[in-house]
């Protein structure tokens, strides 16, 4: 595949299964690159349409700018231009333009712009923290909305009209009017992507709001059912979509939930639970205790056999 402008990225995403990888690290938390250009590799095997290396599933918050680097670099080589690699740009706007600026020379197809650090702002400031960090690139950006960054239909729109190059926008809110609202003035100007932790719970009704796709972490350890979730919400199969739910995706969250911060630590867990460990997670975030990786290699074995059987 061929580098995907800004006005191809969108489509190019919005047609498919997106996933966050996690990071790799050794035991004393030192990011291991032999590793994750393994998993990179494997995952690249499957159908899936792009891969936001050092996302928050890839712990990204708990890397420096150089291990971000290192991270985009090892994804956008072991991919080898087939799949879409973005890369994240977040903290403030001098730091989120450097990162941007980075991730194009490191060969990354697309920028995923996560909230500034720890800062509120007005829609007027929000505004030109992505207008800023647009014009510092020529690479599709994908606006995040969540936590200290939220934005309505009216702000997004002006978004849009000032940065030709924002090609996306991710939901981590889950406000169904504000996603009806946006939708509805914006149409088809960007590509939608589901954004909330375990996004196969809110697919089937995100998909009725013109949201296309979702970043599945869940893809991680399962792709295969990861993917075939997908297509069943695609085909709007709601009795495929519900029994997995039921089967898998709905007790994967009550071991989510126990603590907060297993949204992130389940998924390397789950790696661990089919034999492809990728090291712990870095602090704050805790791992899952024995019995719940117990619980959760369990489960995983169950609905693998399943669809074996």
């Amino acid at each position: 595949m061929s580098h995907l402008s800004a006005a191809e990225l969108g489509p190019a995403l919005g047609q498919g299964l997106l996933s966050f990888p996690v990071t790799h690290f050794d035991a004393d938390l030192t990011f291991d690159e032999a590793a994750y250009r393994k998993h990179i590799a494997w995952l690249a095997q499957y159908d899936v349409a792009g891969l936001f290396a050092a996302g928050g599933t890839g712990e990204g918050f708990s890397l420096t700018p150089t291990e971000i680097d290192q991270v985009v670099r090892a994804a956008v080589g072991e991919t080898g231009g087939r799949i879409p690699v973005i890369a994240p740009a977040t903290a403030g706007t001098a730091a989120a333009v450097e990162q941007a600026k980075a991730a194009e020379v490191a060969g990354a197809e697309g920028i995923l712009l996560l909230p500034p650090y720890l800062t509120e702002s007005s829609p007027d400031g929000l505004v030109e923290h992505v207008a800023t960090v647009c014009a510092a690139t020529s690479l599709g950006v994908i606006f995040y909305s969540r936590a200290n960054a939220t934005c309505n239909d009216v702000t997004l729109a002006r978004m849009a009209e000032r940065c030709p190059n924002l090609i996306g926008f991710k939901d981590g809110v889950g406000n169904i009017e504000t996603m009806t609202r946006i939708y509805a003035r914006l149409g088809d100007r960007l590509t939608y992507i589901g954004g909330l932790p375990t996004a196969e719970t809110f697919a089937l009704p995100y998909a009725e709001m013109g949201v296309t796709t979702y970043s599945s972490a869940i893809f991680n350890f399962l792709p295969e059912f990861a993917l075939d979730f997908y297509r069943a919400v695609r085909a709007r199969d709601r009795d495929t979509v519900y029994r997995q739910l039921r089967d898998f995706v709905i007790p994967y969250l009550d071991i989510r939930d126990r603590q907060p911060g297993y949204a992130v630590s389940i998924v390397k867990a789950g790696l661990a639970a089919i034999g492809r460990p990728a090291g712990p997670v870095r602090p704050p975030l805790t791992n899952l205790t024995e019995g719940e990786l117990s619980e959760l290699t369990t489960l995983v074995r169950t609905i693998t056999a399943a669809a074996a059987g």
